[in-house]
């Protein structure tokens, strides 16, 4: 409401901002907006930190999870990338990570479409793993060896086929029942054991 009474503060106030240039009127504005929003982060921080926890409490129980459902079956521990992972380490133990290398190697060969690349590729996983006295030669038999040789000559996605399931075979039957047994599981589900107690305990 405007005043009209003489020498009334109201009024001189009026008459100053009137006075005032447009700019100085729209900086006045943009002020008071930033300084309402300035007010209001605290709040918008503390919903963004409680979503992140409960991000953070969701992946926990995943993961939980899925460690425990490792020991289910190999190829539960083969889909999981942080159960290959732990079998790796665990692998490199018993110094035959070679074994689970040649495996996944062959897994990534499978995804090659180019032919020229399928040649390189093929040549270079049979010169570490496959042939006799290789760099990090895989624990298959001398037939087996034999047929993937002569597979190179017209290399297909499949040149690895045999070699590989040999020794994925060999991986579950010798040394994922090991992995299961060893401290290193033992803990990592014990952990997600009470993770998991500890989830039921709060709802």
């Amino acid at each position: 409401m405007s005043c009209w009474v003489p020498g009334c503060p109201a009024l001189s106030m009026c008459r100053g901002l009137a006075a005032l240039p447009i700019t100085c009127l729209e900086r006045a504005k943009d002020l008071k907006t930033r300084l309402g929003i300035l007010l209001h982060k605290p709040e918008l921080g503390h919903r963004t930190g409680t979503s992140s926890k409960l991000q953070l409490g969701s992946r926990q129980r995943d993961s939980s999870r899925e460690v425990l459902e490792w020991r289910e079956s190999f190829d539960q521990l083969l889909k999981s990338k942080s159960g290959v992972t732990a079998f790796h380490t665990f692998l490199k133990t018993e110094f035959s990570e070679e074994n689970l290398d040649f495996w996944l190697a062959c897994e990534d060969f499978k995804k090659t479409r180019s032919k020229t690349k399928l040649a390189s590729k093929a040549n270079r996983i049979f010169e570490e793993f496959v042939q006799s006295e290789a760099p990090r030669e895989v624990n298959i038999d001398h037939e087996t060896r034999e047929i993937t040789r002569k597979n190179l000559s017209g290399a297909t996605s499949a040149c690895f086929n045999e070699a590989q399931a040999k020794t994925r075979t060999l991986m579950e039957k010798d040394s994922y029942p090991r992995f299961l047994k060893s401290a290193s599981y033992q803990d990592m589900t014990k952990q997600a054991t009470i993770r998991g107690m500890s989830k039921r305990s709060h709802t």
